[in-house]
């Protein structure tokens, strides 16, 4: 599972940056990679096309940074998600660098149609890949129905608000909305992995590091 992070949000993103680059590692280009050429998981073809034009071998960590906070966080509006769900954000933002952003909104939309009890809690969001008014508005609502009980002050003392949020966790005894909506996209997101191999047999190749590495 993802760190939590303070809520302030001010360096999620460098952390998570860091996170995938170093994960994704170096220079390479696997002879069965669509990708081709990559460093730090950045392929030759996104960095031509954020104006990179030198050897892929000497592309360098603060442009594949910065690509990564354009073209993963900001653009398709996680950094929105991450005032609201931290940890969600971080998922989303790991499964749209695997996968591309439109597919993991895509799921975060299918997850949320699928947890509003038939539309009760809130209406069915369109299935359009986009963080717009509409999505944040049905998460803001399944977070308000689903969100966990309250932290308690940390005062080392039995008192009202300790006893009053152990009686609401024995009542409910469940996880918070948030942790069941990344389970959910990590969910979709393994089927999806698994899909790709069974599509596309070169990619066995890379099926049980997809599976071992990028499922938290």
């Amino acid at each position: 599972m993802f760190p939590r992070f303070n809520r302030g949000m001010f360096h999620v993103i460098d952390q998570l940056i860091d996170n995938v680059i170093d994960r994704e590692g170096g220079y390479s280009n696997h002879p069965s990679d669509r990708g081709g050429a990559t460093r730090f998981g950045i392929t030759e073809g996104t960095a031509r096309a954020n104006g990179y034009a030198g050897d892929m071998r000497h592309f360098s960590r603060a442009a594949a940074a910065a690509i990564y906070r354009r073209l993963y966080w900001l653009r398709p509006q996680f950094d929105s998600v991450a005032t609201r769900a931290p940890a969600l954000a971080a998922e989303l933002f790991d499964t749209g660098v695997n996968m591309g952003p439109a597919v993991a909104v895509t799921f975060l939309q299918r997850a949320l149609n699928a947890l509003n009890r038939g539309a009760t809690d809130y209406a069915d969001v369109v299935l359009d890949g986009r963080i717009g008014a509409q999505t944040l508005a049905a998460l803001d609502r399944f977070l308000a129905t689903r969100r966990a009980s309250g932290e308690v002050v940390l005062d080392g003392r039995i008192g009202a608000q300790t006893l009053a949020a152990l009686d609401r966790f024995l009542a409910t005894r469940r996880a918070s909305g948030e942790v069941v909506l990344v389970k959910a996209i990590e969910a979709l997101q393994g089927e999806r992995y698994m899909a790709l191999a069974e599509q596309r047999p070169a990619n066995e190749a890379f099926l049980y590091g997809w599976l071992a590495n990028r499922l938290n």
